[in-house]
């Protein structure tokens, strides 16, 4: 699969990710991922996830300055 489509499901979301279906479920249903449930669907837009991922990004520190 080349490309995503604007909506995942629960499976394209885990590919996407990287991550195991088992964590991604239990994101979702901890509220720790936006995501939207359709009936009994997990659904996640991948530009949602896309700002998701740039917001937790870990930025390295900077060194601390040595000047006494």
């Amino acid at each position: 699969m080349d490309e995503f489509p604007q909506v995942l499901t629960i499976e394209e979301a885990s590919k996407y990710l990287r991550i195991p279906l088992s964590t991604l479920y239990k994101l979702a249903q901890d509220g720790k991922i936006p995501c939207q449930k359709v009936g009994r669907h997990w659904r996640f837009r991948k530009e949602t996830i896309d700002n998701w991922l740039d917001e937790r990004s870990v930025l390295p520190n900077k060194p601390a300055s040595n000047q006494s």
